[in-house]
């Protein structure tokens, strides 16, 4: 699990430069025993309304690309709290 951790820090960082051009950034969190990688948007991404399709259009398939174990990015950026 080390060595997929170790592939999954390289890829993202290769990534990304590509979220910080918008103001954005992701932190790692974790690899679940399901070979889920657990991510935290931060900056412009952590409220953007189209940030679950960077991380999973964008994100995900780069993911997948680099490294085919992972089954699938995970959000882990919590929610605001709006009251209506």
């Amino acid at each position: 699990m080390e060595e997929l951790e170790a592939k999954v820090k390289e890829a993202l960082e290769a990534f990304r430069p590509q979220l910080q051009a918008d103001g954005g950034d992701m932190e790692f969190i974790s690899i679940d025993d399901e070979k889920r990688v657990h991510l935290k948007l931060l900056g412009a991404c952590g409220s953007c309304p189209m940030a679950t399709m960077t991380l999973k259009m964008g994100v995900e398939q780069y993911l997948k690309d680099a490294c085919p174990e992972v089954s699938e990015v995970v959000n882990d950026t919590p929610m605001p709290d709006y009251e209506f």
